[in-house]
């Protein structure tokens, strides 16, 4: 070994994560480096170039940047970069790399870095170690990638509502809009929105009609507000201004006005976006051409995997076409039977309520009717929309729930007051066998009709659950039946599945078990979100979990949602059926322990649920 040499091996076996190579191999590694110098303020790599190299800082300082050009990382002697690149299937420069200081760099070729990855697990855990948290790095990068996607309606407010009263004149309205630069104003009344007036309005209802300007703007206002939640999602915000013809609309949060999206908000964002499935359903009139669109949706859905959309963003745009589709089959179901008889509220259960569905989901539904209820003079009316509905998505690529939950199903076609019973004695009188069959009906959300329906009895479980010992340990014990597939020797624990033999499946052994254990925390705090992320951050909030581990439980869930759809799209774009299977041999060696990783959240995750959640124990 030449003398150059000898001194790469010393410096080698002073650093991290080098000690943990064997002697043989350190001598090998250390024939393989080479050398190379870079200026102060030159570029080392630069994003997505071909990964070739893995680089040690001899001396000097490098920063690490992310995508969007926010440092990372700052490295010297003994730091290590180029990794990421190499360790994914495209080999591509995912950090770019650039020298604060005059530097020297060990280069190592990239194919040597991967045995010695892949051969020696210490070598690899240390590696993993100096990356600071593998699975925190790949769900944040992609968690930044489409922040835009994931934009909300609250998120897209720009102020707070400018409101009036009543009997503010029409010219002192006018002067006040132009004072506070707004095309609108909200007109409250006993500190509740009574209807709101836009320039339009004064031009076409007092101005063109040479009205008085010192009349009360109740006189040209619009009374029946039509509104949005704050968390519906932008496009949704652009469809009911569509479907409406409206231009502003005002945004409720908890039933209180905290803002008026106008139809220029929607323009900006809409922009910069090409997410138009949901606008194309609701111009459908019939079953047949909505059928037709599930080409379309299932191409969304592939899109939005490859672009690198976050779990979360995906999860809430198929949530929002599927709250879609049943939306449009209600109107042309109300259109065939005619209109309802007594008020009602159809609820989406389960992923669609998250806001947390893929492409491989099927249908759990229900209905909440008035009070006023008579089953001999109504049922038939509901019972026949129910079928219209339920058999529309069938045909839209939402099969029947095999357990029954849909509004088809007569118990699940009830009046609001025999729901708050069903509510009442789950939580009340709790049992796991009762539990295991209705914890689904936890997710619900109102997607067309009296959706205060749903919000009444949001709160009758956010307020009834919440402290129940009892019922937290039945829904935590319930939670526990479905474990990660770790084995003792943190192995996978592979089984048959479908066609797969060797296979794991996501959602039964992954993000099925983790939305469980979240929904038990969200309860025990009296969360009132629906999605399982916001329930981490609600949990995060309150505190109930040991530092960090509400991080991990976001990271986890992430990860595998994102490897569940990613599979979902390959198998798409192949022709294949998707499914929730997949062959851990099938992924590199870094998504093996990155999804390793996952699981191993998830199972700490529910001991420690197992631990917390017990009868007679104060939560």
């Amino acid at each position: 070994m030449e003398s150059e040499q000898l001194e790469v091996l010393d410096f080698l076996q002073r650093h991290l994560p080098f000690t943990a190579l064997p002697e043989d191999t350190l001598h090998e590694v250390a024939r393989a480096i080479d050398v190379r110098y870079f200026k102060a303020d030159s570029s080392i790599l630069t994003f997505g170039e071909p990964a070739h190299n893995w680089f040690i800082v001899r001396s000097g300082a490098v920063e690490i940047f992310r995508r969007d050009g926010t440092l990372y990382n700052r490295l010297t002697e003994g730091g290590h970069f180029g990794e990421a690149g190499l360790l994914q299937q495209r080999r591509q420069v995912r950090f770019p790399a650039h020298a604060l200081e005059d530097t020297l760099l060990y280069v190592l070729p990239g194919e040597m870095f991967i045995d010695l990855f892949e051969q020696h697990e210490a070598f690899a855990d240390l590696v993993e170690v100096e990356d600071h948290s593998r699975l925190r790095t790949v769900v944040s990068k992609s968690e930044q990638a489409n922040e835009l996607m994931s934009a909300s309606v609250e998120s897209l407010l720009v102020r707070g509502a400018v409101i009036a009263d009543p009997t503010l004149s029409v010219s002192a309205a006018a002067a006040r809009m132009t004072e506070e630069g707004v095309s609108s104003l909200l007109i409250i009344e006993a500190d509740a929105p009574v209807g709101i007036i836009t320039d339009r309005d004064i031009r076409t209802r007092a101005v063109a009609h040479s009205m008085a300007l010192d009349k009360p703007v109740r006189e040209i206002m619009t009374e029946q507000l039509v509104t949005v939640r704050h968390d519906h999602l932008a496009f949704e915000a652009m469809n009911i201004m569509m479907r409406n013809n409206v231009h502003h609309l005002p945004v409720l949060k908890h039933q209180q006005a905290i803002g008026v999206l106008s139809l220029s908000d929607i323009i900006r964002y809409e922009s910069r976006n090409s997410l138009f499935v949901v606008g194309r359903i609701f111009h459908q009139q019939n079953v047949d051409d909505l059928a037709a669109l599930t080409e379309e949706v299932q191409a969304s859905f592939v899109r939005m995997v490859r672009e690198d959309f976050s779990a979360k963003i995906i999860g809430s745009a198929m949530a929002a076409i599927g709250r879609s589709f049943k939306q449009r089959l209600l109107e042309l179901g109300e259109a065939e039977l005619g209109p309802p008889p007594i008020p009602y509220c159809f609820l989406a259960l389960g992923s669609m309520a998250r806001q947390e569905q893929l492409i491989v989901t099927d249908q759990d539904n229900a209905m909440i009717l008035d009070n006023r209820f008579d089953p001999v003079r109504h049922d038939a009316y509901f019972a026949a929309l129910a079928k219209f509905v339920s058999d529309g998505l069938a045909r839209c690529g939402y099969p029947y729930c095999t357990g029954e939950v849909m509004a088809t199903n007569p118990k699940w076609r009830q009046p609001l007051s025999v729901w708050q019973g069903y509510f009442k004695t789950w939580i009340e009188s709790p049992t796991a066998a009762s539990l295991l069959d209705s914890s689904i009906f936890f997710d619900l959300d109102g997607v067309h009709g009296r959706t205060e329906f749903a919000e009444t009895l949001r709160v009758l479980i956010a307020k009834t659950a919440k402290g129940n010992s009892r019922f937290l340990a039945s829904m935590a014990r319930n939670a526990l039946q479905r474990t990660p597939p770790i084995g003792f020797f943190k192995e996978f624990v592979v089984e048959p599945d479908g066609r797969h033999t060797r296979a794991i499946n996501l959602k039964r052994r992954g993000t099925a078990p983790l939305t469980d254990l979240i929904r038990v925390h969200a309860l025990a705090i009296g969360s009132r979100s629906r999605n399982s992320f916001d329930r981490v951050a609600d949990i995060i909030k309150a505190g109930i979990l040991p530092n960090g581990r509400g991080q991990d439980l976001h990271d986890a869930l992430e990860f595998i949602s994102m490897a569940r759809a990613r599979n979902h799209a390959n198998e798409i774009t192949s022709g294949q059926q998707a499914d929730n299977s997949i062959e851990p041999d099938m992924l590199s060696d870094f998504e093996r322990k990155s999804l390793r990783d996952a699981f191993l959240i998830l199972g700490n995750a529910q001991k420690f649920l197992k631990f917390r959640y017990q009868p007679g124990r104060l939560n």
